[in-house]
């Protein structure tokens, strides 16, 4: 690499680590993996990873799942 091209590159990273600083909330966001899974980032240390078949079968179930977050509020923990 030249030494224009290694300024040029730093320059980049530099502007994309301000951006990335200069977050003030950090929201939920989805990215597609290495692997061509569906990511989704925000919800806790690790993100989310499942194929697109999988999020499908899970959003068909959302219905299922709120219910069975009714049913059992008692037993469970939300996080603070």
């Amino acid at each position: 690499m030249s030494d224009e091209d290694l300024q040029s590159e730093l320059a980049k990273l530099r502007a994309e680590n301000e951006a990335l600083k200069s977050r003030t909330q950090r929201g939920i966001s989805l990215k597609v993996s290495e692997k061509g899974g569906v990511s989704v980032y925000g919800l806790g240390r690790f993100p989310v990873t499942l194929y697109k078949e999988q999020w499908v079968r899970l959003l068909d179930m959302a219905d299922d799942i709120r219910g069975f977050i009714r049913e059992n509020e008692p037993k469970l923990k939300a996080k603070e």
